[in-house]
């Protein structure tokens, strides 16, 4: 409700996809670079954007200061995921190559707040501390 007007506000139109997960891949100063060898960095951000459900960002951003567990990706939950409870998930060391696949199957069936990660990912998940949290937007 406005509390200039004291009449409820419309809620605005959303498009295809305006609530669905985030994806945030990290390549800043060690994820996707050499000093992790043995990886395809390009190759798995690309399969990551074309795994993942239509309306569900891949983007990327520099460090994340969590560089002991590169390649670090962070699934931020839906519109959905968060009412639901749902907090972003941290990834870390996600060099293989399934897991992009696991990480769209879990947006697919809804993401954080709204279904369990699957198997594998749990393995995965670490806590950042707070003060890298809070640097990550929306985080």
């Amino acid at each position: 409700m406005s509390r200039r007007t004291g009449k409820r506000k419309e809620a605005a139109p959303t498009r295809a996809g305006a609530a669905s997960c985030t994806v945030t891949v990290c390549r800043g100063c060690c994820c996707g670079t050499p000093k992790i060898p043995g990886v395809d960095h390009a190759a798995q951000f690309a399969a990551l954007r074309r795994a993942v459900p239509d309306g569900a960002q891949v983007r990327v951003t520099g460090c994340l200061d969590s560089c002991e567990r590169a390649n670090v990706i962070v699934v931020q939950p839906s519109a959905a995921g968060r009412a639901a409870g749902g907090r972003p998930v941290w990834l870390g060391l996600v060099d293989d190559e399934d897991a992009a696949r696991d990480i769209a199957a879990w947006i697919e069936a809804g993401g954080p707040g709204l279904a369990d990660p699957p198997g594998v990912l749990g393995l995965y998940a670490f806590s950042p501390s707070r003060r890298v949290r809070a640097e990550l937007p929306g985080g």
